[in-house]
């Protein structure tokens, strides 16, 4: 516990700024003797809220140790009170300092963006940042920024959109290609084969109905769906007066996709009130959880639980308005919030929400009828999340004590770290570090590591030298003196796990020697004869290899740590393998664009025969002039 010297050594700190300080809008930040950010708050009156930290008496005991801890302030002036708002949430997303109430949550939203600046729209999935929606998607890279796609979201679930995005190709044949991929096609691909795409890489749609499509799936997703079906239904009609019964079929099977994709949609407001986002807390065993519910056009997207970091000192209204704002910081706000508990500042919430959307935004807490019945549905899964939460984590917490007893640590861990490597016979080699301590999986602190060395491909021991030393060097320069902030920092494990046997230990052991570490504890999990599950044996330096129980939970947990390391690294090596297959020969060479890459690929059948054509030969290529042509020859030959 701070002393009232540090109190007030602290306040006087914070007194010496008010001098200086304007009658302004901004953010203030609170800064340790180390420079590191204790807090991140914002204030309507820089100078007022600031001052208010030098009557300690009356502050909260939370409060009063961040004071104390105060040895210098930073201050950034805004404009309005909502732009510092605004600005609070992205700081302390970015810096999350301790004493701030902080969502986390390591999972990103998902979102289906229909692609523009092509002539022929590409249906896509996005995970991430909508700010940077565009630049990926599933099924091949494409790029662009926000400005060059339309963006519908967030879904909760990435299944959920994989889903949704199956139905739209039925129901209205959107490519789902890349660029590169369309630009090079002869003929159509399976996707049209299986009535999921209408081929206009070959011709076989027109532009003028391939954007009718388009507007079609446009007004799917912003919950106008019922008008589309009507749509569909008189063309099925029409089809089938004429006696076309192949394209009343056609017809039949895109409404059945429709009505399919509407059918998924179990939770659906009441009454119609557009978009919609529904955040309900409840709190419990100094724990909180945020519910929210997710809804376009009237039907529900998802739902997620988030577990914020409070105090129990908070109330809930505020912590809703510091939760809003960080969640909203990267994803666009709907039309409409509604919260369980009042906000102190229901209007500048949505103004600063406004000013992200680019829109109104309305905030509100709703006391009765179909939006309270919405909300209390919201509170009910709250409760029961935060309940499966609190058990689970009672039940890490002994995992991580019996982890400690059988490899007899002097405490339960609170960082693993698991490391494994892939690669098939040297190409693409990758390293995979994983995360584990009494919340779970830590996987916003997952690293994967590309093998610089060529050396190394290939060479377990030796890509898992390299893994090491490009970790801990980093970790020995962060934070020398390896100190208890550095390991709240997550700079250091309290165990490392290394998926193999005796000789990825000893690797690993002298790599970490040669770097001045000696005092992690380390532990190799190697599989038993045959490779069997079960039977695993766990080597650690200078003592005789260990076995469990094939019905012992640590043992259970052990293998699940192992394997998410397995995964991990294979799937980051077939990343790397996946784009590296995606990508052309021909890519990227100045003055190739994609008709020209097109007319290429046409006359001479691949990106290889392209390399090895001769200066005569690409000149006689369609739509390839003299000096292109020197210019691919040199470049595949120097």
């Amino acid at each position: 516990m701070q002393t009232d010297g540090a109190s007030n050594r602290g306040a006087e700190v914070i007194r010496a700024q008010l001098a200086t300080l304007p009658d302004t809008p901004g953010v203030y930040r609170m800064l340790a003797a180390d420079g590191s950010v204790l807090y991140v708050g914002k204030a309507k009156n820089l100078k007022r809220r600031v001052a208010s930290y030098t009557r300690t008496d009356g502050l909260p005991g939370r409060t009063r140790r961040m004071v104390a801890l105060t040895r210098a302030m930073e201050f950034v002036t805004t404009h309005t009170e909502a732009e510092a708002l605004l600005l609070e949430a992205n700081l302390i997303r970015s810096l999350l300092p301790p004493f701030n109430i902080l969502v986390k949550d390591d999972r990103s939203f998902s979102y289906i963006v229909i692609g523009k600046g092509h002539e022929f729209p590409r249906l896509m999935q996005h995970r991430g940042s909508a700010e940077r929606r565009g630049t990926t998607g599933k099924g091949g890279a494409g790029k662009g920024n926000r400005r060059d796609s339309d963006l519908f979201g967030p879904y909760a679930s990435p299944h959920l959109v994989g889903m949704t995005i199956a139905a739209l190709q039925r129901a209205f044949l959107l490519r789902s290609c890349d660029d590169g991929v369309f630009a090079s096609r002869t003929r159509p691909c399976l996707q049209h084969q299986i009535k999921r795409c209408s081929a206009p890489c070959v011709g076989r749609v027109g532009e003028e109905e391939y954007a009718a499509q388009v507007q079609g799936v446009r007004d799917v997703l912003s919950g106008r769906s019922a008008e589309v079906q009507a749509d569909f239904a008189r063309h099925m009609q029409d089809s089938s007066d004429r006696l076309e019964y192949e394209d009343a079929a056609r017809w039949r099977d895109r409404i059945r996709a429709l009505t399919a994709l509407q059918s998924r949609q179990d939770i659906n407001l009441e009454d119609t009130l557009g978009d919609a986002d529904v955040l309900a807390l409840h709190r419990e065993g100094g724990a909180a959880c945020v519910q929210a519910f997710f809804f376009r056009g009237g039907r529900n997207q998802g739902t997620r639980a988030f577990f914020p970091r409070i105090d129990a000192e908070e109330e809930p209204g505020d912590i809703l308005a510091a939760f809003a704002a960080q969640l909203y910081a990267d994803t666009p706000p709907p039309a409409l919030l509604l919260l369980s508990h009042p906000v102190a500042a229901p209007d500048l919430l949505a103004e600063a929400l406004g000013l992200t959307a680019g829109r109104r935004v309305a905030v509100e807490t709703p006391r009765r009828g179909p939006k309270r019945r919405t909300v209390e549905h919201a509170l009910t899964n709250a409760r029961d999340a935060l309940g499966r939460r609190l058990a689970d984590r009672s039940t890490q917490a002994a995992l991580l004590e019996g982890v400690a007893r059988v490899f007899a640590l002097p405490a339960p861990p609170r960082r693993i770290e698991i490391y494994d490597t892939s690669h098939i016979q040297g190409a693409f080699p990758v390293g995979a570090m994983v995360v584990a301590g009494p919340e779970g999986f830590q996987r916003n602190a997952y690293r994967r590591f590309h093998i610089r060395d060529p050396e190394a491909a290939g060479d377990d021991y030796a890509m898992l030298r390299e893994t090491f030393t490009r970790r801990f060097a980093r970790a020995r320069t962060d934070d020398p003196s390896r100190d208890e902030q550095g390991r709240s920092a997550g700079l250091w494990p309290d165990l490392i796990l290394i998926d193999g046997g005796l000789g990825q230990l000893n690797a690993v052991r002298d790599e970490l020697a040669m770097l001045g570490i000696t005092d992690i504890p380390l532990v190799a999990i190697a599989k038993g004869p045959d490779r069997n599950a079960g039977r695993e044996r766990f080597f650690r330096p200078g003592q005789p290899p260990l076995s469990l129980a094939a019905n012992d939970p640590v043992l259970h947990f052990l293998q699940r740590l192992r394997d998410e390391a397995h995964r991990t690294a294979i799937d980051s090596h077939r990343a790397r393998r996946m784009k590296a297959m995606s990508h052309s020969r021909i890519d990227g060479i100045p003055g190739i664009g994609p008709t020209r890459r097109k007319a290429l690929l046409h006359h001479f059948g691949s990106a290889t025969a392209v390399a090895s054509a001769g200066l005569k030969d690409l000149e006689a290529a369609p739509g390839i002039s003299a000096a292109i042509a020197r210019k691919l020859y040199e470049h595949f030959h120097g």
